[in-house]
């Protein structure tokens, strides 16, 4: 399996990202930098974790704009699959890749805690290996993780079945104190229509050794090594 792992000045995730791909899968991981013009022929982008160019802005739009994001964004409408993990996110909503945006947390406050994620949409690529409805705990890491759509947005998000992971109690249940962030519909993270694009602001890649206190995080990843070893 090939990976890039794109690093935007900022960035603090991108040897989690590929500490995790190497572990895992034995993956030959490329780092690429945001002023390289193009992405190697790879199976997976991960866009990672961090505060590119400082959140100057807001967080992930002038990330957005940089030379390498074009071709990550050609590769991402030719269907390679791409995931945008944290500010990843952030950058995928910036380019359109995704809808929404992720705003200021509704607390105003840096979050770093684990939470627990209910599995809403477990037929995608990112999350085979994961029961519909599973409960997993996966840490967040952010200032500006609260994601919000206008409310014909998320009609649609809802009926396309884009809508990934939501926060959630313990035992599952969806509620106002669950939310960590004051993301619409506990809204944790989304994916394209055509599936191949998945945002999220929880760290699997801080959740798939023992050494981490949680594994859940590593399904995210196996899940894709099914898809790409068919």
């Amino acid at each position: 399996m090939k990976a890039a792992v794109i690093i935007f000045p900022g960035s603090n995730c991108d040897n989690d990202a590929k500490s995790a791909l190497e572990k895992l899968f034995n993956a030959e991981v490329s780092m690429v930098w945001h002023t390289d013009t193009s992405i190697p022929k790879v199976d997976l982008v991960i866009l990672p974790g961090g505060f590119s160019y400082g959140d100057y802005l807001r967080p992930g739009s002038i990330a957005s704009k940089s030379k390498i994001v074009e071709d990550v964004i050609n590769k991402g409408k030719k269907g390679t699959p791409i995931l945008g993990i944290c500010n990843g996110f952030q950058i995928l909503t910036e380019t359109k890749l995704l809808p929404g945006v992720l705003i200021r947390n509704s607390n105003l406050k840096f979050i770093c805690e684990n939470t627990f994620l209910k599995v809403e949409n477990n037929s995608s690529i990112f999350t085979s290996r994961y029961k519909y409805n599973e409960i997993i705990n996966i840490p967040i890491a952010h200032h500006d993780g609260n994601y919000f759509a206008d409310e014909n947005t998320i009609k649609k998000i809802e009926d396309s079945n884009m809508i990934v992971f939501k926060y959630c109690e313990k035992n599952g249940s969806i509620s106002k104190n669950s939310n960590p962030n004051g993301s619409i519909k506990n809204i944790a993270g989304v994916i394209n229509k055509s599936g191949n694009i998945l945002g999220m602001m929880p760290h699997p890649e801080r959740a798939y050794d023992k050494l981490f206190g949680t594994v859940d995080g590593s399904k995210v990843f196996t899940s894709l090594l099914d898809k790409l070893l068919r």
